[in-house]
This record gives C-alpha cells, sequence and structure tokens, in this order.
C-alpha cells in the first residue's frame, strides 16, 4: 500500500509534467493523484498497514487494535483530524487565491491596467525595456507574477505591431514578474504558501529576498540592453487611452491594488491568517464595484458587465483546482509515517546524507523548478524540513522556486501565459533568453548567500 501512494503520486507528477505533449489539463491529474493518494493511506491505515502522523509528531495505527476499543477510535478520530488538517490549510490558500483573482478581475473589467499605457511615452527601445520591466518588477509583487505578465503582453500589443520584436519582450517580462514575486509574499503562489504556512514572514522576505531578485531581475536587462533587438527607436501609436478609459479605470486599479496591499498589513495588526484579510479586501472592492460609475450614461442594465459576478466567472477554477489537487496529495505523503517520520521529512534525511549542503540542494531546486512545477516542489519541501519561521533555508526557497522557473518558458505561470498568448516557441526561448535568466538566478542566489554570509 505504501508503493501504491508512492507510485500514483509519480505518475500524478509525470501527467502534470507532460501537460503539453499529452494535451491534457494538469488539473486532471492533480485532482486524480490527491484523491487516490488519500484513498490509498485511508485503505492501508484501516487494515493496520500503515501508520499516519500528525502535525504534532503524534503516531496513529490501527495494527492489533479491536474495532471497539478506546484506543482503536481514539487512532481513527487521529487519521481523520489530520485529513481536516491538510484541507484547512489547502483552504486558507484557495481562498486567498481566490480573493486575489477576484480584485484583479474586477480592476480589469474597469479597464484600471489601461491606465498602465499612458506611463509608456519613450520611443527608445532601450528605455521601453527597462520600463516595461521594473513595471513588471513591482507589479507583479503586488497582483502576482501570472496577472503581472498578461497585463504587461496586453500593453505590449498596443505598443508594437511587430510580433517578433514583441516576443523578446514578453521573454523578458517573464524574467521581471519572477523576480518581482519573490520578494513579496502576495507576488507568486509559492510565496503565498511559505507565508500562510508561516515558514516566511512579509519583513524575512523583503529584508532578505528584496536585492537578491533586483540582482535576478536587472542582470538579465543590463545584458539586453546591449543586444540588438533592442537597439533604436519605435514608432508609438497614438495613445487611444481617453477614448478607451472609464471614469472607474484609475479609481478601481488604486483601490483594487492598495486593497491587495493591505492584506500584509493586516494580517501583522490582527495576528489572524491571511486569507481573513484577503476576505476583508475583497468585500470592500466588490462593495466599491457596487456603486462606482463606470460611465457618464451609466445604465442599470450595464451594470452586470462591471460586476463582482462577472468578474468570478472570470477566474481560472482550473487553476484552484489544480492546487487542491496537489496541496492534497502533497499532505497525504506528509500525513504518512515512514520511520517514526513523514515521507517527506524521512526524504530530506535521506537527501541531506547524500548531499550534505543543503544550499546546493535548494539551488537544484531552483533549476528543477524550471522543467517541474514549483508548486508541488515547494509543497514538497514545506513537509521535508522543519525550521522556525524565516529560516535562511525557506528564504532560498521562496528565491529559487519564484526565480528559477524563468529559465525555461514552461518553468513558471508567467511563462506559460506569455507563451500562450503570444506562441513563442519553446525552442526559441532556449536558445535566446534561459541563458539570461540562468545567469539572472545565479546573480541572485550568489548575492543572497553573500549576504546571509555576512549578514547572520
Amino acid at each position: 500500500m505504501f508503493l501504491a501512494i508512492v507510485l500514483c503520486f509519480i505518475i500524478g507528477y509525470i501527467g502534470i509534467v507532460l501537460e503539453h505533449p499529452l494535451k491534457l489539463d494538469k488539473t486532471v491529474p492533480a485532482l486524480i493523484m490527491g484523491s487516490l493518494c488519500w484513498a490509498f493511506l485511508a485503505v492501508g491505515f484501516h487494515k493496520g498497514i500503515l501508520t499516519t502522523i500528525d502535525s504534532h509528531e503524534q503516531l496513529f495505527s490501527l495494527a492489533g487494535l479491536a474495532p471497539d476499543s478506546l484506543e482503536y477510535l481514539e487512532s481513527d478520530e487521529g487519521f481523520l483530524n489530520g485529513l481536516l488538517h491538510h484541507v484547512g490549510k489547502t483552504a486558507e490558500i484557495l481562498v486567498f487565491l481566490i480573493g486575489a483573482m477576484t480584485i484583479v478581475e474586477i480592476i480589469d473589467l474597469h479597464r484600471g491596467f489601461e491606465i498602465l499605457k499612458s506611463w509608456v511615452t519613450t520611443k527608445n527601445k532601450v528605455k521601453l525595456l527597462w520600463i516595461i520591466g521594473i513595471l513588471g518588477f513591482f507589479l507583479s509583487a503586488i497582483i502576482d507574477n501570472l496577472t503581472a505578465t498578461i497585463v504587461l503582453v496586453t500593453l505590449l500589443r498596443k505598443i508594437f505591431h511587430d510580433r517578433e520584436t514583441r516576443i523578446w519582450y514578453a521573454s523578458l517580462i517573464i524574467i521581471a514578474a519572477n523576480a518581482g514575486g519573490a520578494w513579496s509574499p502576495i507576488g507568486d503562489v509559492t510565496t503565498t504558501m511559505l507565508w500562510i504556512g508561516k515558514r516566511v514572514s512579509t519583513a524575512g522576505l523583503m529584508e532578505w529576498l528584496v536585492f537578491p531578485s533586483i540582482v535576478c531581475f536587472a542582470v538579465p536587462f543590463l545584458i539586453a540592453s546591449f543586444m540588438k533587438p533592442f537597439k533604436g527607436n519605435i514608432e508609438i501609436p497614438k495613445s487611444e487611452q481617453k477614448k478607451n478609459e472609464l471614469l472607474s479605470s484609475k479609481t478601481m486599479l488604486f483601490f483594487g491594488l492598495g486593497a491587495i496591499v493591505f492584506v500584509p498589513f493586516f494580517k501583522t495588526f490582527t495576528h489572524l491568517p491571511p486569507y481573513i484579510g484577503m476576505m476583508l479586501s475583497m468585500g470592500m472592492v466588490w462593495l466599491v464595484s457596487e456603486y462606482i460609475h463606470p460611465e457618464e450614461d451609466f445604465d442599470e442594465e450595464r451594470k452586470e458587465l462591471y460586476s463582482a459576478h462577472k468578474a468570478l466567472s472570470r477566474i481560472e477554477m482550473s487553476s484552484i483546482l489544480f492546487f487542491l489537487g496537489i496541496l492534497m496529495a502533497v499532505g497525504a505523503l506528509e500525513t504518512l509515517a515512514v520511520e517514526g517520520v513523514g515521507t517527506l521529512r524521512y526524504l530530506a534525511e535521506q537527501l541531506e546524507l547524500v548531499v550534505p549542503n543543503q544550499d546546493v540542494v535548494i539551488l537544484l531546486l531552483g533549476f528543477g523548478s524550471a522543467i517541474i512545477d514549483n508548486v508541488p516542489l515547494v509543497a514538497a519541501s514545506m513537509g521535508m524540513y522543519d525550521l522556525p519561521l524565516d529560516a535562511k533555508l525557506w528564504h532560498f526557497i521562496a528565491y529559487s522556486a519564484g526565480t528559477g522557473g524563468s529559465m525555461l518558458i514552461i518553468g513558471s505561470a508567467a511563462g506559460v501565459a506569455a507563451m500562450g498568448m503570444e506562441k513563442i516557441d519553446f525552442i526559441w526561448y532556449v536558445k535566446k533568453i534561459s541563458w539570461l535568466a540562468a545567469i539572472g538566478f545565479l546573480a541572485g542566489a550568489a548575492l543572497f548567500l553573500g549576504l546571509y554570509a555576512i549578514l547572520e
């Protein structure tokens, strides 16, 4: 039964990695994997074959116990409480993501992101590269790297009619967005997971990762500034901003972004989990969207076009369900006990015997995240190590998993989004961009390790 759980996880993982060749949404193997891992675990536990462990390191087994005994009932309850614990921790992340996605969609419905178009006025390609890059770096820290990439690639379409030039900028945006998301608790799903899981704090992430992330973003952009595709000037089409802008665009842009940024402050002040703050922010943005007037002659019949109900219908529920499947599968491995510890913890102990240097392990995780989805990698690492809040390991995992995915276009949600929007070829990205992303990743990692060596 132990082998069945491990094989189920491996096969599901392979299905996720081969999403594009199989032409199968990765949500499907994630949901099947999450369900079957717990099913096999439950069957093995109730047959007395498997032992489980809870978050307090307490072991539970039904082996040799009479079904009507008190010990049997307590162990069975311990198993169910373990399941509920992982459901609860997963729900925290999902509620947070649903809230953030809803706010972003409300801003987009009111064309708030079109305000960014007015900030781009230069005709110089190098200056434009840095403007777009800086926008991506800071915007991704607020609205997450995936959304920032979608917003900026849409912006590029309004600036460049030449696709060949546009894909160069879009590819560099992936690097900037992933770097920007790494130092913010709301900038990437993986940092959000670490933050909600109480592995990192907002202050800790910013203190240790903001400069490595800047280097990770700036070094590739500096090199790209001297490359041929970014030489010369461009002709920017006359802005249609005033014609397209709604009365509510600026209000929703700044209020919505402010509501998302408010969440970490709410957590610090109240000591409540982040999803409570996100629920409050979503409620406030929803409230404002109910009464704001997007147009001069606002017709009540058109209200639905700008409502939160419309925003909710645009949320990628497949992504939410993907996280559900992945996190529950990882939870099953955390619950399955091997030699007195969880399976993932046991794996970490064995890994340290083979590669005793944790920094090397995390660097390899960064390279691995370019090939394998970083969400399950980080989820697994959270179950592998038992270290205090803001330990060096957690910060390095946040950096490596967040920025390492830039080395391949399929290595991050931002890359996949840009690939889909601009039909960027995988091999083209490997030849033209991967080396830039690798240099940035290694430069940022070197600075991170250097800072820790000096300041710790």
